[in-house]
């Protein structure tokens, strides 16, 4: 499973957001493309955050439910279901977001992801982690043909 944890991989994922332009067009879904890069950069910051918030009661339960799906091997559907703290729909700088994404990628490293529990699934290992970021890349990017 590819990892955003191994350099080669974050460097493949690094060249997909820099070929992206503002006028970049979507294939599917709804968000234009600064909008995407915002999208995805907030499961990154969380990832980047330490300590990690504090799940709500709700998001225990479920979490373990849809767990599997986001750290798992399989990737993501199109259109899935989107969590409204996830959701983007105010405009957005593309170039702003695009730095802010690529500076948030070059910081994504194991050492910086030191509080390893996920509010929504539990503790999660390095390799889950990084996985779960690259598939959720990995959809976006494809999602804009990048």
């Amino acid at each position: 499973m590819k990892s955003l944890f191994d350099q080669t991989t974050k460097q493949e994922i690094i060249r997909r957001v820099q070929s992206l332009t503002s006028q970049t067009q979507r294939q599917w879904g709804k968000m234009d493309v600064a909008q995407m890069l915002k999208h995805v950069s907030i499961p990154l910051g969380l990832a980047l955050t330490n300590p990690k918030p504090a799940g709500t009661f709700m998001n225990k339960i479920l979490g373990p439910l849809f767990k599997s799906n986001v750290v798992g091997p399989k990737p993501f559907k199109k259109n899935l279901f989107t969590p409204k703290e996830l959701m983007v729909e105010s405009e957005q700088d593309f170039d702003t977001q695009k730095q802010h994404v690529l500076a948030m990628l070059n910081r994504f490293t194991p050492d910086n992801v030191s509080d390893k529990v996920h509010p929504m699934f539990g503790k999660l290992t390095d390799l889950e982690w990084g996985h779960s970021q690259y598939k959720h890349f990995d959809h976006h990017l494809s999602q804009f043909g990048a």
